[in-house]
């Protein structure tokens, strides 16, 4: 299954890895792919949305589905 969540809030190359940490550390995530340009992250497994949410929102972004 593939998530797309619009991310805002990331402002550098910093800001994409820590987006990306914390996605990996959901359960069932198997891979990501953040985009600076456009505020974008897309999750590929079987998470919990709203786990990844929460977990995007604990690194200071703001996060929703697409």
């Amino acid at each position: 299954m593939e998530i797309q969540l619009k991310v805002t809030g990331m402002t550098c190359a910093h800001c994409i890895g820590a987006v990306k940490k914390a996605l990996e550390q959901v359960p069932g995530v198997e891979s990501t792919q953040v985009s600076l340009d456009q505020e974008q992250a897309i999750v590929t497994g079987d998470a919990d949305t709203e786990a990844l949410i929460t977990a995007v929102k604990e690194e200071g972004y703001h996060a929703e589905v697409q």
